[in-house]
């Protein structure tokens, strides 16, 4: 996670003073100077701090805090609703024009990930909206541009407008808009060129762009590792464009995060997404409040959940709950089950949205993903009968199936261990909750991973 560093340095400062009975205005003085040095290390550009800082300190020295039962606690709201109100207060959703369709234009230096993100935005569209996107290449300028907007475009069987390197980019983002009210497309979506440095030519093309097609958004897409290079170049777009929203990329990757707490203080400008890696499917509508939770080690679990509702089936779920309650899973629905926890992404990105899981001790908490391919190896490697009844796995049935997978007699013996107490154990969950009368909804069926 970007704020790893910030995260580890703010969740030590504030543990300090969480379980405190009463909170002196010392207390408070020297938590706001570790706060202070973990956000500039954490590259949080200084102004947008020190104002931080002074508002943390009046509303944490308020009589309501000092006074409270558990004023420890109180800080750390005070503390938490500050951060989330520097990055945004609440989330900022991507416009939708009147009339369809919809123009959004993607702007920022080259190498920031536009194109990549560009493509991102439309499958984020269609599959979480039901748009119907049309992708338009308006970089003529770096040769592989077009080239690689049209293989995402494959990649997703999505139209790509594209009239070659020859045409002007005004002329192309023209024709597009026509070509989408022709064909019925809601969403317009122009990939436009970037440069290593801002300069006339490229403000000049943008604008000309802009004037002729009027968009309804223009998103500005900044890299995440330049730190606060990349607030100096979102003030110099907005203040030639008036960007409306921002997109953070390579949030995942090992960086301070300085970036995604001080754009929206720094140029008014909302930040509406966030790449979480490399994946088509991978870019996040950015929450500010999920975001601070995060960063303070409060989890998020609201994302967990609409992580589960996007990649499980819901049939599916009912009809393994089903399986559950009357004993009739089988290692052919386990394997189904790892399929759809593994679409919803990385374990440890999954564990890091759980409350407490980036706390000392268990922020260093490592996953083995190289573990699921070998439970996986040996279920693939048993017949359809032994999936099916895996008491008839022998001693020279097990041999075989440690052979096939690469695996250990050992490994296998776990493994069939582990599903049995798995089995019994969601019966019984399955049933108290039954028993409850709970309504049971979306989700992963009661499934969890044996090990």
């Amino acid at each position: 996670m970007a704020f790893e560093g910030l995260a580890a340095r703010l969740q030590d400062t504030l543990t300090k003073i969480r379980g405190k009975g009463k909170v002196s205005e010392q207390d408070v003085k020297d938590m706001m100077r570790e706060v202070r040095l973990a956000l500039l290390e954490a590259d949080v550009n200084f102004k947008v701090v020190k104002q931080f800082i002074a508002s943390v300190k009046e509303k944490a020295l308020g009589q309501e805090v000092m006074k409270s039962l558990t004023p420890g606690q109180q800080v750390i709201k005070v503390v938490n609703e500050e951060l989330t109100a520097l990055m945004g207060s609440e989330q900022s959703k991507i416009a939708v024009a009147p009339k369809a369709p919809t123009i959004v234009m993607m702007v920022g230096l080259q190498g920031a990930g536009k194109t990549t993100t560009t493509a991102k935005l439309a499958n984020h569209l269609r599959k979480n909206h039901n748009r119907k996107p049309l992708l338009v290449a308006c970089d003529i300028y770096r040769p592989a541009a077009i080239k690689q907007l049209e293989t995402l475009g494959k990649q997703l069987d999505m139209p790509v407008f594209s009239l070659g390197d020859q045409v002007s980019p005004v002329e192309i983002a023209k024709q597009a808009v026509q070509k989408a009210k022709e064909e019925h497309h809601d969403y317009v979506i122009l990939d436009t060129a970037g440069r290593l440095h801002i300069d006339e030519t490229l403000m000049k093309e943008l604008t000309d762009i802009k004037e002729m097609v009027k968009p309804d958004e223009i998103l500005l897409v900044v890299d995440s590792m330049t730190g606060q290079d990349a607030v100096n170049v979102a003030e110099s777009f907005n203040e030639q464009l008036d960007v409306t929203g921002a997109v953070l990329t390579k949030l995942d990757g090992d960086t301070r995060g300085g970036a995604a707490i001080s754009i929206k203080a720094v140029t008014n400008t909302p930040i509406k997404f966030a790449g979480m890696g490399e994946k088509i499917d991978q870019l996040e509508p950015f929450h500010p409040e999920r975001m601070a939770s995060r960063i303070l080690g409060m989890g998020d679990v609201l994302s967990l959940i609409e992580k589960a509702q996007t990649n499980v089936d819901e049939e599916k779920a009912k009809e393994l709950e089903k399986k559950l309650r009357t004993m009739d899973f089988t290692f052919d629905d386990f394997l189904e089950q790892l399929e759809q926890v593994k679409s919803m992404g990385p374990l440890e990105d999954l564990l890091g949205m759980m409350p407490g899981m980036n706390k000392k001790g268990m922020k260093d908490l490592k996953v083995d993903e190289h573990q699921l391919v070998r439970v996986e190896a040996i279920v693939k490697s048993m017949t359809p009968l032994e999936k099916r009844d895996p008491a008839v796995i022998n001693g020279s049935r097990r041999k075989r199936i440690a052979k096939g997978s690469g695996t250990t007699i050992q490994d296998v013996n776990r493994l069939l261990k582990q599903f049995e107490d798995m089995k019994k154990m969601m019966k019984q969950m399955t049933g108290m909750q039954a028993g409850k009368g709970k309504k049971r909804g979306k989700g992963l069926g009661g499934f969890k991973l044996p090990f």
